[in-house]
């Protein structure tokens, strides 16, 4: 019995090894469009099917595999940058995500945010009013200054070279300060609309929080 036994599963794994063989010596064939769409069969895998794609069918026509066709350089570059644009938008997403538990973290309620915002505004203010006496000085001196060349030149007399590098200097600080407090005040109105956007968000993303 058992050397019947063992008859029988060598008869078996020859059976199923030429099967295999079959299959692997192929009855397998090779379907493709041309460019005008003419369908084509062969046994052998020509350069034309790489260049349009094709399937591969069996013995029964049926489609085992599919395989595009070959991209072109172009193509090629142009998948390279779809796909660093991919990975860019997702390391974004994932960073404003983090940025956003990070947020709700620092500031467990609207008020704790509202606080921050705030104190954010007043030291920008702090800093333009700070910015708007110095003005107000160095235009006094750069008054006095011009002041002291008009009478000067009402006395006949020629104003000194030291008195005019002043006086071109006293003006270049005075245009600084006052760009200055422009450009803060600026800051202001971009650091408002920029709280006012970020609050809305905070709201949002708190409702979600307490949702779930």
């Amino acid at each position: 019995m058992r050397v019947s036994a063992i008859l029988l599963i060598a008869v078996g794994l020859t059976v199923s090894t030429c099967a295999f063989a079959q299959g692997k010596a192929g009855h397998n064939r090779y379907k493709w469009k041309d460019a005008q769409g003419n369908l084509h069969y062969d046994d052998s895998l020509p350069d034309a099917a790489l260049q349009f794609g094709y399937d591969v069918v069996n013995k029964n026509g049926m489609v085992v595999k599919h395989v595009d066709r070959a991209r072109t350089p172009q193509e090629q570059e142009a998948d390279k940058l779809a796909a660093a644009k991919l990975a860019e938008e997702k390391k974004v997403a994932e960073e404003r995500t983090q940025h956003d538990q990070q947020m709700l973290a620092a500031y467990p309620t609207e008020q704790d945010l509202v606080r921050n915002q705030q104190a954010q505004i007043d030291s920008l203010d702090q800093e333009v009013h700070a910015t708007q006496l110095s003005l107000d000085s160095q235009e006094k001196t750069l008054t006095d200054m011009l002041g002291r060349a008009a009478d000067l030149e009402r006395s006949g007399k020629a104003v000194p070279p030291a008195l005019s590098k002043q006086i071109e200097t006293q003006r270049g600080v005075v245009a600084k300060q006052k760009n200055y407090i422009a450009t803060k005040l600026k800051e202001r109105v971009d650091t408002l609309q920029r709280f006012t956007d970020q609050l809305a968000h905070y709201r949002d993303l708190h409702a979600k929080q307490t949702q779930q």
